[in-house]
């Protein structure tokens, strides 16, 4: 019985060793019409690595012959069907740059913008290759504008621009979480002014008003009043374009608050005022008890 398991087993190890042997003979064989025929089967039988590297190695022995895009093409979507977006996208670009022509340059051009998208990072990191992407998306809309693959580009834009919008809006409320409230309310007020369309846009005129509300309350006295002024434009900025948000009930308290502040600091300006036309008056009147004085004595 274990004479019988250890026969199978080196029959099996044997038969692998077999196949790996003959797929690295016909890699390096110079037979084009064998590893053509080959690589096509690696890849119809979805061995999508095998299948790049045979394309790859028959990419060599078809350069300028009437195969010559067809295998380029494949090389790329051997990649990409691999989940190798990388090569596969550098595998597309230069099929594009000498096949411009070719019968499979539009649908190597969706692929290569595919594997631009699927090579993005998270919002927190690095954006480049996002706009990158998005570039290559746009140009492929305007030049194939009924092309089949028109819903999956617009979907890809709204994501990479949904990704864009993230990370200006995390970026300024990092300032918030910081307490920095100044900074909070000038980098929020940016994001809007480099993209007014941002999908936060609710939440950032609310992070701009909270931001003027803390920071003319955690002001010296003397600057208090102005700086709930900035609060007040602030607000009625938001309640102007979001009458029924959600935010709207906090805001609106912190309003009531800040015109109770506001009144106050108007009664003290009405004193102030008021003190000050008393003082006047007992002057006047004094200077004109003197001068009676005066006539009389006269």
């Amino acid at each position: 019985m274990q004479m019988k398991k250890v026969l199978v087993l080196t029959v099996a190890v044997l038969g692998l060793m077999s196949c790996k042997s003959q797929y690295e003979i016909l890699l390096n064989s110079n037979d084009a019409d064998l590893k053509y025929e080959a690589a096509f089967e690696y890849y119809n039988n979805r061995k999508y690595s095998k299948a790049a590297a045979m394309f790859e190695s028959l990419s060599v022995l078809t350069t300028g012959t009437e195969r010559d895009d067809t295998v380029q093409y494949y090389w790329g979507l051997s990649n990409y069907r691999f989940r190798d977006y990388y090569t596969a996208e550098t595998n597309f670009d230069h099929f594009l740059e000498y096949f411009p022509r070719s019968p499979f340059a539009p649908e190597a051009r969706f692929l290569r913008l595919d594997c631009l998208y699927r090579s993005t990072l998270r919002y927190e990191l690095d954006q480049n290759p996002t706009y990158k992407a998005m570039n290559a998306i746009s140009e492929y809309i305007q030049e194939y504008p009924n092309s089949v693959h028109m819903d999956a580009c617009t979907l890809m834009l709204e994501d990479l621009e949904e990704r864009l919008d993230t990370k200006a809006y995390e970026a300024a409320r990092l300032y918030y979480k910081m307490e920095d409230y100044i900074a909070s309310r000038v980098a929020f007020r940016n994001v809007l002014k480099d993209d007014a369309e941002n999908i936060y846009r609710e939440d950032i005129l609310y992070y701009i008003a909270m931001s003027s509300y803390k920071y003319a309350q955690l002001s010296v006295h003397q600057k208090q009043k102005e700086r709930y002024m900035v609060f007040v434009d602030d607000y009625l900025n938001f309640k102007g374009e979001y009458p029924e948000s959600a935010y709207c009930r906090e805001l609106d308290l912190l309003y009531r608050r800040a015109q109770r502040a506001l009144g106050r600091y108007e009664g003290e300006e009405t004193a102030k005022v008021t003190r000050k036309l008393d003082k006047e008056i007992k002057k006047s009147e004094k200077d004109s008890g003197k001068k009676e004085k005066t006539a009389s004595d006269l």
